[in-house]
């Protein structure tokens, strides 16, 4: 599902380069459930910036159920991005002016699908915010939004789910209540999730941990627990 191959990515400090990440290769199978644990630094938030398209590397390639990202236009690359990624934020990212309802229609709406909003409700029964739907973020504790995030992530049943560090936000027992929901979801709808995490209980019910320090990849072990 996904192939990554000596990715590269150098930023500018003042007159310096950073090397952020220095020829990484990684295959995550289709339907696998794969953590990419390290210390705080050590990549794993770009590699995954890298593998939804939303950066450029400096050298190497990503490629997605085949289609390699550097070869698409920026049309076709946000149609991938948009019929096969859902992107979970540590964040959440929602938009503070829109509902919980409004924000999960959004990738909805973009995608031509008729009764977004309606789907959306339902979209939210599902990740258990039931009379949550004409609350703003505001309104909503972390875990709620992180909830509605999910949603919004899965709303056009991507194949590909990534999620980076989604519990990072959140006390331990909301963050395991997120972390079912996305196994659950997962389960359901036979989506590859990669999940950016420095936590080992979390990386335990991967499949396989991928680990990263200082921009490379040291090695990586089958999970104790599995998906």
């Amino acid at each position: 599902m996904v192939r990554v191959r000596e990715l590269t990515m150098r930023l500018p400090s003042g007159r310096a380069e950073i090397t952020v990440l220095d020829g990484v290769s990684l295959d995550v199978g289709r339907g696998e459930f794969v953590a990419v644990s390290g210390p705080s630094g050590s990549g794993k938030s770009t590699l995954l910036g890298l593998v939804a398209g939303l950066d450029q590397p400096t050298s190497g390639s990503v490629a997605i159920g085949g289609r390699e990202l550097g070869r698409l236009d920026e049309d076709a690359l946000a149609r991938l991005r948009r019929e096969t990624v859902g992107y979970v934020f540590q964040s959440f990212h929602l938009i503070p002016t829109l509902t919980a309802a409004e924000n999960v229609a959004v990738p909805l709406e973009l995608a031509g699908r008729d009764d977004a909003l309606g789907r959306a409700g339902a979209l939210l029964d599902e990740v258990g915010l039931e009379g949550r739907a004409h609350h703003y973020p505001v309104q909503l504790s972390g875990g709620e939004q992180q909830r509605v995030a999910i949603a919004r992530a899965v709303a056009l049943a991507p194949p590909l789910l990534l999620a980076d560090e989604p519990t990072g936000n959140l006390d331990s027992t909301t963050g395991a209540q997120i972390i079912e929901l996305l196994l659950r979801l997962r389960r359901e709808r036979g989506a590859t999730l990669v999940m950016v995490t420095h936590d080992p209980a979390l990386a335990a019910h991967a499949d396989r941990v991928v680990m990263l320090h200082d921009g490379r990849v040291i090695g990586e072990r089958r999970a104790a627990n599995g998906g």
